[in-house]
């Protein structure tokens, strides 16, 4: 029973010494917190304010190294913290004759700004921030879809095709942006239409665009598609550009043409709405007895004229 007495005693003076252990220290570490301390500090910098019509490329430093001044408290709250960082307003930047920079007495008073009541700034790196702008420009330009248009047989497409928009407006630095004249879809493949089609496209951005921005970087393209059928019809040769006081036979005088076109255009088609020329001032060999011939007149609501025959012979009479 003594002994059980005497292990209960012995435990409770080690439990009492374990919190008076933990009580000094911690009144020894609150004690060395309510101190100040002088101390090397990092901050990341950020950038705000970039002149209008620039772009920032890069800065000489991304970082700035200070010694400062604070009570314990404030380096350990600043030291369980992810991101350090202190913003540099460009709105003060100044050219000189290399070009953009801000001088170490502009952004330090802008840093100091930025510090917490407790903390002071006592020294820091004491050069310039230099700056690579680049200036930007803005162009219009058209954009050129790359579809494949695979038409299900006696199927063509009705019109032109469509792109929503047609145009779009590019910004970026003008050594990107100087030689681009048009901007490109990606590849579209369709097979086997038989119907109007809309699908999406997105605009190709090169990797070298890697600072300019488009204003749209997705476009629709949209086309009618109508069954189509063939007309056969026989035209007159008509010679132009024939020297005066000359006549001119050809062998044939008529010649066939194929037309298509949608079946209800058709019907109402006739021979007079074509005609064929034949140039007699492309003759370039005077030994020659061959016309080429050519579609001149045309309807507008056909899609496709060929001609069967591509030349005529001929004969002259001069007066």
């Amino acid at each position: 029973m003594i002994g059980k007495i005497r292990n209960a005693l012995k435990k409770r003076k080690v439990k009492l010494f374990l919190i008076f252990l933990l009580c000094s220290a911690t009144a020894w570490f609150i004690s060395q917190l309510s101190e100040t301390y002088t101390d090397n500090a990092t901050f990341d910098l950020q950038f705000t304010n970039i002149p209008e019509n620039y772009l920032l490329g890069k800065a000489s430093r991304e970082e700035v190294n200070l010694r400062v001044r604070a009570g314990g408290f404030q380096f350990l709250r600043f030291n369980l913290l992810k991101n350090k960082k202190v913003v540099v307003d460009l709105a003060q930047v100044q050219k000189g004759d290399t070009g953009f920079f801000i001088p170490a007495a502009t952004y330090r008073a802008q840093i100091e700004k930025q510090l917490p009541g407790s903390m002071a700034l006592l020294e820091m790196d004491n050069e310039p921030i230099y700056f690579d702008f680049l200036e930007l420009g803005t162009k219009v330009i058209p954009v050129r879809p790359r579809i494949l248009l695979n038409l299900a047989q006696n199927y063509l497409l009705d019109g032109e095709l469509v792109v929503e928009p047609n145009i779009i407006t590019i910004k970026g630095p003008l050594r990107e942006i100087d030689t681009i004249t048009e901007a490109r879809t990606e590849e579209l493949n369709l097979t086997d239409l038989t119907s109007d089609f809309s699908r999406g496209a997105d605009i190709q951005i090169f990797p070298d665009l890697k600072n300019t921005t488009f204003s749209t970087t997705h476009v629709i393209l949209k086309g009618r598609v109508a069954r189509f059928s063939e007309k056969v019809l026989k035209v007159p040769v008509k010679v132009v550009n024939l020297p005066k006081g000359t006549e001119i036979r050809t062998f044939p005088n008529q010649v066939s043409i194929v037309v298509k076109a949608k079946i209800d255009v058709l019907k109402d088609i006739t021979d007079a709405d074509f005609q064929v020329i034949a140039d007699y001032s492309s003759i370039k060999d005077s030994s020659s007895s061959i016309l080429q011939l050519s579609i001149g007149k045309r309807p507008n609501n056909v899609q496709h004229v060929s001609l069967n025959e591509e030349q005529v012979e001929y004969i002259i009479r001069r007066e």
